[in-house]
């Protein structure tokens, strides 16, 4: 109890830093001009550059496999995924396609928390399997922008997620075996968000889905995914995207 109080604080501290720094930033941005374009060709640089951070919900998403309705797990009632909160840190590449298209990596550090809460029938204790990883995630994303709007456009993206386990904790509560899982994962990624252009910098509130398809369990089963036969991922994160530096394109001529 005393772990996961002090658990909760800890990430509950960073969301809040998170929060703040984000309010932050956002106040300062009233500052900027946006009764002119601004920024105006800074999209059509053959690669330009920046950072992200962004707060996130992640659960499992699981299938029972047939051994669950057997006689041998009478007592099990039911496996549910909880969900957790947490961040994230990363840097914007985008490289120039063509007017409407661009292609971006993202490198990301990710905070995860997951759990599954196995509820029993017979009288037991629910047994509650935790577990936390530090991710590095390389998204590989195709952003397709609309028409820009004086200082907006609006945009889609998409594209495929390569997650490595940096580190990871699982803490085993009632429980002595825990429930290990694959380290590296991949998911598919989709979102959308708008890009708001200033004198100095591009600002992008994002919202993003990540949906994992590579089944985590282990090929040698234990106790705890026994009753499972696929366990994936699932997150809706929030970013706010800040890119800018210097613009080295001359501005085009009109045709008119």
């Amino acid at each position: 109890m005393h772990t996961t109080y002090t658990r909760d604080k800890f990430y509950l501290l960073r969301l809040q830093i998170v929060i703040i720094l984000s309010i932050s930033i956002t106040a300062g941005l009233y500052g900027q001009n946006l009764n002119h374009d601004n920024l105006w060709n800074y999209d059509e640089q053959n690669v330009h550059y920046g950072f992200l951070i962004g707060i996130h919900s992640s659960d499992y998403r699981i299938k029972y496999n047939n051994d669950f309705v057997g006689p041998g797990m009478d007592s099990l009632h039911s496996i549910v995924p909880g969900k957790h909160f947490g961040f994230k840190l990363g840097f914007v590449v985008d490289f120039y396609v063509f007017q409407y298209l661009s292609f971006r990596i993202t490198p990301t550090v990710a905070f995860y928390e997951y759990d599954l809460n196995y509820r029993y029938v017979d009288g037991q204790d629910d047994l509650l399997e935790f577990k936390d990883a530090t991710m590095l995630e390389i998204p590989l994303l195709f952003k397709y922008k609309s028409a820009r709007r004086s200082n907006v456009n609006m945009y889609l993206m998409a594209g495929p997620n390569f997650q490595f386990e940096a580190a990871g904790r699982g803490d085993g509560i009632k429980i002595r075996q825990k429930l290990e899982l694959k380290n590296f994962n991949t998911t598919f990624d989709v979102g959308m968000g708008f890009d708001i252009f200033f004198q100095l910098f591009k600002f992008t509130p994002e919202i993003r889905y990540s949906f994992g398809f590579r089944n985590l369990l282990p090929d040698i089963p234990n106790n705890f995914d026994a009753a499972l036969s696929k366990l994936t991922t699932h997150n809706v994160t929030a970013f706010i995207t800040f890119e800018g530096g210097p613009t080295y394109l001359k501005r085009r001529k009109s045709k008119y």
